[in-house]
């Protein structure tokens, strides 16, 4: 029922959306067509959603999760255990509403979501997630003692009276997982004060041999979304809190105060985006909003009477009122999304929840770390605070790539002490970039500061406004941009990792294990090559964004540069060799670095 309402919904919306923009925009057809598509689409996406329902099964086997969906096209996937990297479950204000939630898989390297399974009761979603968790880590344990992967995979059938089981996918059309898991290297003897899976094997044999076989595991057979939609699948109560389920310790939770400054001291792109895309749909009330604010300062009454002075303080006070309605809106969407959130530990893995109106609850699998940053901006830099990321092969949520906030926000000190204790590095004196590089982010901001002069020249000329000659002031902001962004920079060549920080606005300290690189280069501009300058690019096996970037030494001498790339390929190569040396596998990331 609850799916054929969304489809529903959406169904009786898109025509609306689609008619709005052909007659609105580029005037193709009358506005009435939509209250005459809606009832259609309404009935087509109830029809979609019943569908989509009959057409869904999951079931959990000894090695692998069968998922099966589709309506128009058919997909059957089997994701094996040793694969998955994360199990998330996320509640939105309308899952909330309905006591239901959306399970996530992902795996290793994969940018996107492998399996989501809609519309599942919350207790169901948590007993996935902890039971997934524990197959998984049960996986890893049986490999590392050298058992052979069970190659059962018959099912148990269900005992509840009333019970009835959905379709799952046929044997046959069921594409099995061939990849192998991606190669993160051995690990490294240096970094031997723990190692999660030799402790989890010493301490906790019986709770993974129990996460595969006994009467308390009923996923050993099939557990359909029928079965959580009706109650009729597994009788097992599970508090639906992940901190109190598995034994997680918790390792650090925001506080009040912390949250607070996060929000105000955080502006995201995602806030402007969101406002562009208001003013696209409501241009006409938008539009009649700036003029009402702009008229007490001299603003004009409509676009077509005003003045050259009029237009001028229509556009200032346009400015002001997008750069303050744009900051109370990524005030509002950080403290909504980071509200409540807490981070622990679950045997090698982190697990995280957060979120006012939209649960999420999340896992960072150490293993699967490639690196930790440590991020502030000027104002947060000013109070003496900062936040740490880690970067994760392939999927994070929290910013379509792999990076996933582990501290949002913390006193500097803190979050630095944190970083110590999670990489085993301390923070190291940076080497500089040569002060040439200085000169040359001086003239670079000159260019831009006299494209902005001639910018306003061009657009005086042709709307006749005044004071085109303001734009100069540019000029005086130059040095201290290329001063700021110089004495930001730095680099560390330590003997396990290499240290990067770049970014003044967004300043960001970036430590890098060896052996998680994946391909380092020197790369040269023209203007860098006339210079004698190079970069260093150093990339991981995480995804990369257009805000989350690769990380890079700028504008080093050409033979420093070129030392730096050479050194770094020595010790990768060192590293992955001691690791392939040492028997014991397992992340060189500290869980327990608070």
């Amino acid at each position: 029922m609850v799916i054929s309402l969304r489809t529903g919904v959406i169904g009786l919306s898109l025509p609306f959306f689609f008619v709005g923009i052909l007659s609105g925009v580029f005037d193709l057809i009358d506005i009435t067509w939509s209250v005459t598509l809606a009832p259609v689409g309404l009935v087509l996406g109830v029809a979609y959603g019943i569908a989509y329902y009959y057409r869904f099964g999951y079931a959990l086997t000894d090695d692998t999760v069968d998922v099966g969906s589709g309506v128009f096209s058919r997909r059957a996937r089997e994701i094996p255990y040793r694969r998955i990297q994360n199990v998330d479950v996320r509640q939105s204000v309308f899952h909330r509403l309905f006591d239901l939630a959306t399970v996530s898989i992902e795996t290793a390297g994969g940018g996107a979501t492998e399996a989501q399974l809609n519309f599942v009761s919350e207790p169901e979603a948590r007993r996935l997630q902890q039971e997934i968790r524990r197959r998984t880590r049960a996986v890893k344990t049986r490999r590392q003692a050298g058992t052979p992967p069970s190659s059962s995979r018959a099912r148990s059938e269900a005992t509840d009276q009333g019970t009835t089981r959905s379709p799952t996918p046929d044997a046959d059309a069921v594409a099995a997982s061939t990849e192998t898991e991606p190669v993160d290297g051995e690990r490294d003897p240096s970094r031997r004060e723990f190692d999660p899976e030799r402790a989890e094997t010493d301490d906790q044999p019986e709770r993974a041999d129990e996460s595969m076989v006994g009467p308390q595991q009923p996923l050993e057979g099939e557990s359909t979304l029928e079965d959580a939609e009706t109650g009729l699948g597994t009788e097992t109560e599970l508090e639906p809190d992940p901190f109190e389920e598995d034994s997680p310790s918790l390792l650090f939770d925001l506080q009040a105060k912390e949250l607070l400054l996060y929000s105000l001291t955080t502006i995201r792109a995602a806030a402007f985006a969101g406002l562009l895309a208001l003013v696209f749909f409501f241009t006409d009330q938008a539009i009649a909003i700036l003029l009402a604010t702009a008229e007490p300062f001299g603003g004009p009454e409509d676009l077509t009477t005003g003045t050259s002075t009029s237009y001028l303080v229509l556009g200032i006070v346009s400015a002001v009122n997008a750069v303050i309605v744009t900051y109370l809106v990524s005030v509002t969407y950080t403290f909504a999304t980071y509200y409540d959130f807490r981070l622990g530990r679950a045997a090698e893995d982190f697990v995280y929840e957060r979120g006012l109106l939209q649960r999420y609850s999340g896992s960072i699998p150490s293993e699967k770390v490639q690196s930790v940053t440590i991020t502030d901006n000027p104002v947060q830099r000013a109070i003496g605070y900062a936040g740490m990321w880690v970067e994760t092969a392939g999927y994070g949520p929290d910013s379509g790539s792999g990076s996933t906030s582990a501290v949002p926000l913390a006193e500097d000190r803190r979050v630095h002490r944190f970083a110590e204790n999670l990489t085993g590095v301390e923070t190291p004196k940076f080497d500089s970039p040569p002060s040439l590089a200085r000169r040359r982010y001086l003239a670079r901001y000159s260019i831009v500061a006299t494209g902005l002069l001639v910018a306003a020249y061009v657009f005086s000329t042709l709307v006749g406004v005044q004071y085109w000659y303001l734009a100069a002031l540019a000029y005086l902001a130059v040095p201290p941009a290329a001063h700021l962004r110089y004495v930001n920079l730095g680099y560390y060549v330590g003997r396990d990792h290499l240290v990067i920080r770049r970014g003044f606005w967004k300043r960001r300290t970036t430590i890098i294990p060896y052996y998680r690189i994946q391909t380092i280069s020197n790369r040269r501009s023209i203007f860098q090559r006339r210079l004698g300058l190079t970069s260093v690019v150093v990339d991981t096996a995480s995804s990369q964004t257009f805000l989350w970037t690769t990380p890079t030494v700028y504008d080093l001498n050409l033979e420093d540069g070129r030392q730096v790339a050479r050194v770094s390929r020595r010790r990768l190569q060192d590293a992955l060799a001691e690791r392939r040396r040492d028997d014991e596998s397992g992340p060189s990331f500290s869980v327990d670095f608070t």
